[in-house]
């Protein structure tokens, strides 16, 4: 990421706007939130989920106005905060649970949370993106993934046939 400064910005930000009520709760997600489990490796943006009053239409505009007072301008779907891009993605059901399980973690004395691992495993499943992949194999690798937490999110939103014919089992998973 740019640097551990402009993380603690957007922890503020993050952590003002659910204060205020603008974002009902947040978590980090994406490479970032991969990072915290496995080895760091080269990322563009850092990626917030959030959660949002229910509404027929997402509506962002109360976030954007609340950064655009603030002074960032938004470039393209990402806003940028000390020269780093941060996408905002609206949570749908499986993230909301995600977000509901996330570990909290604190960085710099501000506390925030960030998805826990087998979730990140599950989003990277599903949007199955060649990046995606890439933080499944890291993930799948490099960290003690629960087995059974992995296998009931994947069966509950019917990705453990993706899953499957996409990875194998590591010998790192918890039983």
């Amino acid at each position: 990421m740019g640097s551990d400064d402009t993380l603690l910005v957007v922890i503020r930000l993050m952590n003002r706007l659910k204060k205020e009520g603008v974002v009902l709760d947040y978590a980090i997600f994406g490479a970032m939130a991969v990072m915290k489990y496995t080895e760091a490796f080269n990322t563009k943006d850092l990626d917030i989920l959030i959660s949002i009053k229910p509404q027929p239409i997402i509506v962002l505009g109360p976030i954007y106005d609340e950064l655009t007072k603030l002074g960032y301008q938004w470039q393209g779907q990402h806003i940028v905060v000390e020269n780093f891009p941060v996408e905002f993605m609206v949570a749908d059901e499986l993230e909301l649970e995600a977000m509901a399980n996330a570990n909290f973690i604190t960085v710099g004395g501000l506390k925030t949370k960030v998805l826990g691992p087998e979730y990140l495993v599950a989003l990277a499943v599903r949007a199955n993106r060649p990046k995606d992949r890439y933080k499944v194999v890291l993930l799948l690798t490099e960290y003690k993934i629960d087995k059974h937490k992995l296998e009931n999110i994947l069966d509950r939103y019917k990705l453990r046939d993706k899953f499957e014919r996409l990875y194998t089992w590591s010998e790192n998973l918890k039983e």
